[in-house]
């Protein structure tokens, strides 16, 4: 039965959810300091917490210490209660990881997938998550929620995946459904670069930006669009794939989705970056070793840098006159590659090509990014499952 407005019901709930969140980011905490920070008394702050404890949202955790008088029994979310898992899909191989609900990560999974034919889609899937689980030592049925990032998107309105002709496999008409049934979870598939900007907005440079563009440089060129707070992904889930902008600086690219290809992809993705490199003389087998030569090389790598940051400029020059972003962030291998100097030459350049000046920091997620997101998007839903201690269902079974 739903709450009444000012029911004690629902109060409590509110309450509930206030202090979970409080542990949640500052725990563990004695029913003195949840008290304290919730402005409850502290009779209403111990019922509280027996009442979370007896639902297994909570548990004890250890005492504080260093303080005159007796020690404080503190307490913590029980992360057992509830796993998410997150896969990151990429042409040559799936990366999963389990995560508790507080958001520590209990297993990690990395299957190569290099030259895989069309087939077995599904299965691979089912792979990567069972090894996450299989490595946290947890079952399947331990499991609330799944997350995957893939390059493109899937079109909400036929559920085909659009804009990654790169990605074999994953085209099916009815792949959606038949992972879902396969996984027996619910489940959201969503674009890598948007988990990325999903996790640079829960533990990154963007958690206080509400209007905010990631860029994303990797062999394709991507972006990631937010606005007031949430990820635009547009009428077929193409919101965010600069690399078809048409641009100066290279020839007009026709028949873009058939050739999966486009102005920004031409000037500054991953293989005109190592070209750029090697007509300037600087040998690297990857677009990331050609922009780490680049800074250890005086001369001919500060062309390459300058030029490279030219080109991303313009780009993000077009997309800034749009949507007028407070923040962008720069991530993935090639662009972070150039740290703070490459940083500080978009930002000039940009200032001589835009009106607008927003501001331009490199990511505070470098390592696994669309996982990490895509944790972050499967917590994020989870928790306001859990967390709900107004439903006739919250609480479940603990460690």
């Amino acid at each position: 039965m739903a709450s009444t407005p000012g029911t004690p019901r629902l109060l409590r709930a509110m309450n509930d959810r206030a202090a979970l969140d409080l542990l949640l980011a500052q725990g563990p905490l004695s029913r003195t300091t949840l008290g304290n920070l919730t402005g409850l008394s502290k009779p209403t702050a111990s019922q509280l917490l027996s009442r979370l404890e007896n639902v297994g949202l909570v548990r004890p955790s250890g005492t504080s210490a260093g303080r005159p008088g007796p020690n404080a029994q503190l307490y913590e979310i029980n992360g057992g209660i509830a796993y998410v898992a997150g896969l990151d899909v990429t042409p040559t191989r799936i990366r999963s990881a389990v995560a508790d609900l507080t958001g520590n990560v209990v297993g990690r999974y990395e299957l190569p997938t290099p030259g895989r034919s069309a087939k077995g889609t599904v299965e691979r899937v089912v792979k990567a998550v069972e090894g996450a689980l299989g490595e946290a030592g947890l079952t399947k049925d331990r499991l609330h929620r799944v997350s995957i990032g893939t390059p493109g998107g899937f079109d909400p309105t036929t559920g085909r995946l659009r804009y990654a002709m790169h990605l074999p496999g994953w085209h099916a008409p009815h792949l959606l459904e038949e992972l879902a049934a396969a996984i027996a979870v619910p489940l959201d598939v969503e674009n890598d670069v948007n988990l990325a900007a999903v996790a640079e907005q829960r533990v990154g440079h963007a958690a206080d930006s509400d209007n905010f563009v990631l860029l994303w440089g990797e062999e394709g060129i991507g972006a990631a669009i937010v606005i007031g707070g949430r990820l635009v992904r547009g009428a077929t889930g193409g919101a965010g794939e600069v690399a078809f902008l048409p641009l100066p600086g290279t020839p007009l690219v026709r028949n873009v989705g058939r050739n999966n290809a486009g102005g920004f992809q031409e000037l500054a993705g991953g293989e005109p970056v190592l070209a750029l490199a090697r007509s300037h003389g600087l040998k690297a087998r990857t677009p990331e070793a050609a922009i780490a030569a680049a800074l250890d090389t005086p001369g001919a790598g500060d062309t390459v840098l300058a030029e490279f940051a030219h080109r991303l400029a313009v780009g993000l020059a077009a997309v800034v006159a749009v949507v007028d972003p407070e923040l962008i962030v720069l991530a993935g291998g090639v662009i972070t590659a150039g740290g703070e100097r490459l940083r500080g030459l978009i930002q000039e350049e940009l200032a001589e090509l835009a009106v607008p000046r927003p501001r331009l920091l490199m990511t505070a997620v470098p390592n696994d990014p669309v996982l990490s997101g895509a944790l972050q998007s499967a917590l994020t839903i989870t928790r306001d499952e859990v967390f709900d201690t107004a439903g006739p269902t919250s609480g479940g079974g603990t460690d």
